[in-house]
């Protein structure tokens, strides 16, 4: 099991998160679980509106993936090159931007920052 620390301009302070085992989900579905208030619309990593900022601060032996619409989407937003991607593959890196709907946690440590709805008020805790 890890954590997953989520910070943001929305949030009162950074909230840590233990993750669930054997499954932990997507990052998405662990924040949606927890009350945490990352954007999202289609969920399907398609639209970008989950865009988080991910820092490993522990990496578990297993690889992460992107998928290709993230790939894709990715590069569209500027958020990572091609040769980005090429390299954190090559060296089971993951790219600092991720798409919250598509990343799916094994056990690492992350911290996870986002800017929320700028629509929303800010929520006490």
């Amino acid at each position: 099991m890890a954590n997953v620390t989520f910070s943001s301009p929305s949030l009162s302070r950074n909230v840590t998160v233990p993750t669930p085992a054997p499954d932990p989900g997507t990052l998405l579905a662990l924040a949606k679980a927890n009350k945490i208030p990352i954007p999202f619309d289609c969920q399907d990593g398609e639209c970008a509106s989950c865009l988080v900022e991910v820092q490993v601060l522990s990496q578990s032996s297993q690889p992460f993936s992107l998928t290709a619409k993230e790939k894709e989407i990715l590069k569209q937003l500027g958020k990572a090159t091609k040769a980005d991607v090429k390299e954190a593959e090559a060296h089971n890196k993951a790219p600092h931007f991720r798409l919250a709907c598509q990343y799916v946690i094994h056990d690492d440590e992350l911290m996870v920052k986002f800017t929320g709805d700028e629509t929303m008020p800010v929520q006490k805790r």
